[in-house]
């Protein structure tokens, strides 16, 4: 790395949070798994980061950011935190490209994704972990009145289990009280936090979790790959540190106890399709994947649950806002939550793809790909209820991430 370098800082996960020295740090994460590593970058340093695309030289950045902040900015500063950031693995090159390719080469050949997230996310011992989930989740949900009939489909929260003890509990305390006692066949639509090439990626792994490891549904998974019109497994990398479906794993494991159950792990992207506003039904490749979970269903009868991973906002300044929302602006922010919900609930797929796709990038609604697939996928006469709604309020700076449980039935 030296002056005439043109460091491109790679697809990361950017937070801001608080820190009692500079008031407030950039975080920067891997949501790849390639590195377990994060940089934190206090503020002077974030005009810099945000420059580093691959078009500008170490000293035009300097140059560049000197005139910003009107105090000069040496060229080695750049040139250092380039270097910095290089081996820690958060710029595009070669150390990264081969860094990527051992850690992908290893997650191809294996048989079982390890639980990823345990011990941080949620409790990594078995004992600790059932009685978190039986007391903490379940025991804290109340019991909402739901349709008659059967669960066919549930959206669930993707937030930690720390902080979305109660909606997890009443997601999957409905899913408990109304799963078909024949049902083997879980459908996982999660959010992908990292970026993807293809609309779609599937994964051949076990899940392991520390209550016992959940088979993949091979016969299932090569099915879907059939049909596809993309290669659903170009992403499947994705998956090593996605915690949108890990989180559901252990839910399902424990909420089933010791009853044969096998998933079929979906990631969902969508980017273009959200960067374009554009809804995905008129995307054929799309559809044509979709038919094949519906086929599922079909070649299945009362077999076959979906379960989509998925959030609602992101809004305060952890996610880039000035300023924590006021309490009318958490109040309005929770009916357009609700308008969201109840194109949801009605199987409107086209409603909520257009509302939530209209205020994308002030909401921020990470779980629009895969709530979407869910309600495009739905059987039909299938009847939807709300089963709870929150917002998670950060203690430190008010940032919130809405969430919501929500169940189908036939």
């Amino acid at each position: 790395m030296d002056a005439g370098s043109r460091p491109a800082l790679r697809p990361v996960e950017s937070v801001v949070v608080p820190d009692r020295e500079h008031g407030q740090v950039l975080v920067l994460r891997d949501t790849q798994g390639i590195t377990d590593a994060h940089a934190t970058l206090p503020p002077p340093l974030v005009p810099i980061v945000a420059r580093l695309t691959g078009r500008k030289t170490c000293a035009e950045i300097a140059q560049e950011v000197s005139r910003e902040l009107s105090s000069p900015v040496p060229t080695e500063v750049v040139v250092r935190l380039a270097a910095e950031l290089e081996r820690g693995l958060f710029l595009e090159g070669p150390t990264f490209e081969a860094a990527r390719t051992r850690v992908a080469r290893a997650f191809s050949q294996a048989s079982l994704r390890p639980a990823t997230h345990a011990g941080s996310a949620y409790h990594g011992e078995e004992a600790r972990l059932r009685r978190y989930i039986d007391e903490d989740c379940l025991g804290k949900a109340s019991s909402p009145a739901c349709p008659d009939g059967t669960l066919v489909a549930l959206v669930a929260p993707h937030i930690d289990p720390w902080r979305g003890a109660v909606g997890y509990g009443h997601a999957y305390g409905a899913l408990a009280a109304a799963v078909p006692g024949e049902a083997d066949t879980f459908v996982l639509l999660g959010t992908s936090h990292a970026p993807m090439d293809a609309p779609f990626a599937l994964c051949r792994k076990a899940f392991d979790t520390p209550l016992g490891a959940v088979a993949a549904d091979l016969d299932a998974i090569d099915s879907l790959a059939a049909r596809a019109q993309f290669d659903p497994f170009a992403d499947e990398f994705n998956h090593k540190r996605e915690h949108s479906l890990e989180f559901q794993v252990v839910y399902l494991r424990h909420v089933l106890g010791g009853r044969p159950l096998r998933i079929v792990p979906v990631l969902a992207g969508l980017g273009a399709h959200q960067a374009r506003r554009r809804d995905p039904a008129r995307d054929a490749q799309v559809t044509r994947f979709l038919r094949g979970v519906r086929a599922l269903f079909d070649s299945r009868p009362g077999r076959v649950v979906m379960v989509a991973g998925a959030d609602l906002a992101h809004v305060g300044p952890r996610f880039g806002d000035a300023r924590p929302l006021d309490d009318a602006q958490r109040r309005a922010l929770e009916r357009t939550d609700r308008v969201s919900l109840e194109h949801a609930t009605s199987g409107d797929a086209a409603g909520f793809w257009t509302h939530v796709a209209g205020d994308l990038d002030e909401r921020r609604v990470c779980g629009l790909a895969p709530i979407w697939s869910l309600l495009h996928t739905l059987p039909s006469g299938a009847t939807g209820a709300l089963l709870h709604y929150e917002q998670t309020v950060d203690g430190d700076d008010g940032s919130i991430v809405s969430h919501a449980a929500v169940g189908f039935y036939a």
